[in-house]
């Protein structure tokens, strides 16, 4: 890989705010910095170089053309002498501010690195028992045979100990030519455990399952005639969209939102804000995915040990796609790119990271009047902030959403190729069949979102509200009636929930110091999905490093380097790391400064309607004001928003039909 980039040096888009995304300039200059400090040379491999956002108070003092405060962090490996260190620049003073070294048995390693790839396969492709392997499998063409290389967790054994691991799975491709569809294919039964330092399969795994199945589904077979019914649907704005951006921060109608990305998270949302009659109101300082595990369920010796933290342990901004109008995003589409950095702290370009747009949502909000005949009725709208990634097999996009009526959603897709394993005849317990002896392991995709909340201000405290029967008698005495029941959550420890659908559970974060016209505090409910949390045991491996999906909700008080749900190095990291080490001090949390953390997600049980390539299926949360506004913000919703052009109905001759 190259290890210079010329193009880093060109004049870029000057730094404006201490929240803006990092440019290549100070990439480079990072780089210099810590290369003037002695920490530089082949060996040096740079992960999670990303801004290091500053301190509340710096942040409020901050004034438009005055000194930007910027700190970025990096953690440096070394691959030769196995050294990690974590790194805070002061990019303005050139200076180091933070040096903090890292021992992996008890911290973890660093992601995994781009070269390990490549690595891992070249060293499984040496071992003598894995080529003596496939050719009892009937495979002798190497060139076929592809190899998994996958985060290896920790299970306790010894000999890994202080070792950079990975953990290999294998599939065979159709030809050269068809890659892509090599999941069909996986080489069930054998995995190679490298040891990425030493070079070697440390540890070789053989089970006896020879069989590799032979069905050969192809999404992209030129068997499949396209169908010829689908007549074109156009989204069309002549007048152009509703929203601007300038300088990284997005208005729509009533919406601040300032627009931020880096390497780990992705994209992150900064400020956001709502004009509330001429009152730029707060209601949330920072909102991203934190972390996601994907622990898969599947007790063989070839699976047991599959669980990934795709943010942590591969770096979802990094593996962002470049997106493609028409095909990702419809509409009057503006994009943003975003700049991150490779393993030799080279700044990458990425060309329409982020996608952003507005959409109709039907109905706003609609009566028709009984005594006098009046009917109206306004649409809803919504901006739509949006990335995908790709992590190996499997693609997830990012929504955020916000309406006219204050209501915030975020909207998780998984879409993709579903992991494959070779599956045993007859019953099978822990594997779908998609086609003969081919499966699919059950497993789950668990988000933690972090949601900085600052509800009219800093102060905030977090209720549980979960709805409540009153039993027939005094002051009920035909029994309809029934109440909410309402729990202040006032430390971290108390502050570790569980979703409760059957009591319609929610979590309303409330202004300490403001209150709406009629003395209720403002707030903000978040509405959870409520769908399974972890289902390893409590003793496994991935219960401990993985605390946070344990729990719906955590709320802690906010530290500025408390960021990451399952840690900072979750790479081989033994477990406690994250929440449940945040939460372990058990600060107040009642008219705090707090950090709202919410874990929510997918337990997928493959379908075959989900091969060879999988429908997006869903997952996320709503935030939704509740006592927020004095009343319904939307009344000035016009009533002919979308303009008469948009409608056309089969009664031609019918022009009055048309809300404009």
């Amino acid at each position: 890989m190259d290890q210079a980039n010329p193009a880093a040096t060109k004049a870029g888009t000057p730094i404006l705010h201490p929240l803006d995304p990092i440019s290549a300039e100070e990439v480079v200059t990072l780089k210099e910095v810590l290369a003037s400090a002695g920490h530089a040379g082949e060996t040096k491999r740079y992960s999670y170089v990303m801004l290091r956002e500053p301190a509340r108070e710096t942040l409020a003092a901050f004034t438009p053309g005055g000194t930007v405060p910027r700190e970025i962090g990096v953690l440096l490996s070394d691959v030769a002498d196995r050294s990690v260190t974590e790194f805070v620049i002061d990019i303005p003073a050139r200076k180091i501010v933070k040096e903090r070294a890292l021992d992996p048995a008890t911290d973890g390693w660093g992601p995994v690195l781009d070269e390990d790839y490549v690595a891992a396969e070249e060293i499984a492709k040496a071992d003598p028992r894995f080529v003596e392997a496939l050719a009892k499998r009937g495979i002798t063409d190497l060139d076929l045979v592809f190899c998994c290389p996958l985060s290896a967790g920790v299970f306790g054994h010894k000999e890994e100990e202080g070792r950079r691991m990975l953990r290999v799975l294998s599939f065979l491709a159709p030809s050269a030519e068809r890659v892509h569809a090599l999941w069909a294919h996986p080489i069930e039964g054998v995995v190679c455990h490298v040891d990425l330092t030493e070079r070697k399969v440390l540890r070789f795994v053989d089970t006896g399952f020879e069989t590799v199945p032979g069905q050969d589904d192809d999404y992209l077979d030129p068997a499949i005639a396209p169908r010829e019914t689908m007549k074109p649907l156009h989204i069309t704005q002549p007048e152009g969209p509703s929203f601007d951006i300038e300088d990284n921060v997005l208005t729509w109608e009533n919406w601040s939102i300032r627009t931020g990305f880096n390497g780990r998270e992705g994209l992150t949302l900064h400020d956001i804000r709502f004009n509330d009659r001429g009152t730029q109101r707060q209601i949330l300082n920072r909102a991203a995915i934190s972390e996601m595990v994907v622990p898969y369920g599947e007790p063989q010796p070839t699976h047991e040990w599959q669980n990934y933290f795709d943010a942590g342990e591969y770096q979802f901004g990094r593996l962002a796609n470049s997106l493609v109008l028409g095909c990702d995003c419809l509409g009057e589409i503006h994009y943003l790119d975003a700049t991150v950095v490779d393993d030799f702290c080279n700044p990458v370009k990425i060309a329409n990271a982020v996608c952003i747009h507005e959409e109709d949502f039907g109905t706003l909000w609609k009566h028709t009047d009984i005594f006098s005949g009046r009917s109206d009725v306004r649409r809803q709208r919504r901006l739509v902030i949006s990335f995908f990634v790709t992590v190996g097999n499997y693609d997830y996009g990012f929504y955020w959403y916000f309406y006219l009526d204050g209501k915030i959603e975020l909207e998780c897709k998984a879409t993709g190729i579903v992991f494959t394993s070779g599956r045993p005849e007859g019953a099978y317990e822990w594997a779908t069949e998609l086609a003969p002896s081919l499966g699919a392991p059950q497993h789950q995709h668990l988000f933690s979102a972090r949601l900085d909340f600052a509800v009219d201000g800093w102060r905030n405290s977090v209720d549980e509200i979960d709805v409540k029967r009153v039993p027939m008698g005094k002051g009920n005495p035909v029994g309809n009636a029934f109440t909410r029941q309402i729990t202040r959550l006032t430390s971290e420890a108390q502050a570790q929930r569980v979703a409760r659908n059957d009591l319609g559970r929610i979590w309303r974060v409330s202004s300490a110091e403001k209150t709406n016209y009629l003395g209720e505090p403002t707030a903000y409910v978040l509405v959870p999905e409520g769908l399974p949390l972890l289902l390893a045991d409590d003793a496994a491996s991935i219960t401990a490093r993985a605390g946070f999906a344990t729990r719906s909700l955590w709320v802690t008080q906010f530290d500025r380097d408390e960021m990451w749900a399952a840690g900072y190095t979750p790479n081989q990291h033994p477990g406690g790391a994250g929440l449940p080490s945040y939460a372990a001090g058990d600060r107040k949390v009642e008219g705090e400064d707090i950090v709202v953390w919410h874990t929510f997600g997918l337990t997928h049980f493959p379908r075959t309607e989900d091969w060879p390539v999988m429908p997006v299926d869903y997952a996320g949360f709503a935030l939704r004001p509740e006592n927020f506004f004095d009343r319904n913000p939307t009344l000035d919703v016009p009533k002919d928003a979308n303009g008469a052009h948009c409608c056309r109905s089969n009664k031609t001759a019918d022009k009055g039909g048309c809300c404009g």
